[in-house]
């Protein structure tokens, strides 16, 4: 597999309907590792780095997992390329600032992408549809498990693996899961949620992690802990977590249907008809009325096989995505601004308007005049 056909895969990924799909978007399980012996990649010279690179790339790329996989090293990515591999999750935003000693292997389904030199020699992830948190884990345990018999990892008897950063030390695990949680939102308890989930020592986070914006209503949660506890611990009580945070959506969206259905009509119709109307619409606002259109299948709003074309226009409609399939050479902000809303238009044309039967809205009362 080849960048180019990323590009003309336009979102397979986003068919897969996984459980509890109308709020978990994905799951994702990542493991750090690091090599005995050799200074972390940031320590690293670029002769280091590269000595790594070639101990590792081979043994990822025989992996049966990555059979026509892609596999390219990242200064020979350009910087559309890397965009689009973090628009679609498969990199960080900080391998996509790497060039010469780093790398990237992506099986062919973009379910399991390894970087090589990133902050550590090895970040292995596994991407899932829905709530899989477990699956995503069992997957990744043995391409880790195959990947150790073959490489000398960095482990301490006491401490576990050893990380470029001490937060990962341990199990090395990051678990997550990207949650939509408009009715939170609109209902004002997502601050509320977000501090109750802090003080169990999980983190919430944006779109792309870390120093993200929570755009789209989109919502990474995630372990913080990876030391003393083992991955299936960690595993099971985020996925506890997440499906407390399952229930409270769907009990405010609930809520709203019955309490407020004015206010969440108002947002689905209002997210609708922008996007089957304007000239010129930003990522962030696209995300944010897709919101509610993803919001308005769920509730039946809109028929549930439209589920599929949304979910994907939250990938294509993104910038590398837009530029990638573009014939001019490179657009400008309000070139892609004006694509993207023309991408809408063209895609909604096929949309029946929101079935407003699915809400009772109460009508004001008008009593008649009193005359003397």
């Amino acid at each position: 597999m080849n960048i180019k056909s990323l590009f003309s895969s336009g979102g397979e990924r986003a068919r897969d309907d996984g459980p509890h799909h109308q709020i978990v978007i994905s799951s994702r399980v990542r493991l750090a590792r690091n090599l005995r012996g050799h200074p972390f990649p940031g320590w690293a010279k670029k002769n280091d780095r590269l000595q790594v690179l070639e101990l590792i790339k081979p043994q990822v790329e025989a992996l049966p997992e990555m059979d026509d996989a892609l596999s390219a090293y990242l200064q020979e990515l350009t910087a559309l390329e890397k965009q689009l591999l973090v628009e679609r999750h498969l990199i960080s935003r900080e391998h996509a600032a790497k060039g010469a000693g780093s790398a990237v292997v992506v099986d062919k389904q973009q379910m399991l992408s390894i970087m090589i030199n990133e902050e550590d020699h090895l970040r292995m992830q596994v991407l899932r549809p829905g709530l899989q948190l477990r699956n995503a884990f069992k997957v990744l345990d043995k391409v880790d498990s195959a990947l150790e018999t073959k490489l000398d990892y960095a482990f301490h008897p006491q401490l576990g693996y050893l990380t470029a950063c001490p937060t990962n030390v341990g199990t090395g695990m990051r678990a997550s899961a990207m949650v939509h949680l408009p009715g939170l939102v609109l209902s004002e308890q997502i601050n509320q949620v977000i501090q109750a989930i802090n003080k169990i020592g999980l983190a919430v986070r944006g779109l792309y992690g870390e120093g993200t914006e929570a755009m789209g209503n989109l919502f990474q949660i995630s372990n913080q802990i990876t030391l003393g506890e083992p991955e299936e611990e960690i595993i099971s009580q985020l996925n506890k977590v997440i499906e407390k945070i399952i229930e409270n959506e769907e009990n405010a969206r609930q809520i709203l249907l019955q309490q407020k259905p004015g206010t969440l009509l108002d947002n689905i119709g209002r997210g609708f008809g922008i996007l089957s109307h304007a000239y010129a619409m930003t990522s962030k606002e696209a995300l944010n009325l897709l919101s509610f259109l993803k919001l308005g299948v769920d509730l039946g709003f809109f028929p549930p096989e439209r589920q599929t074309e949304i979910d994907e226009l939250f990938v294509i409609t993104q910038p590398a995505h837009l530029q990638g399939g573009a014939s001019q050479q490179k657009l400008d902000p309000e070139e892609r601004d004006a694509l993207r809303a023309a991408i809408f238009r063209e895609k909604l044309k096929v949309f029946p308007n929101p079935n407003t039967s699915k809400a009772v809205i109460p009508r004001p009362t008008t009593e008649e005049p009193h005359h003397e």
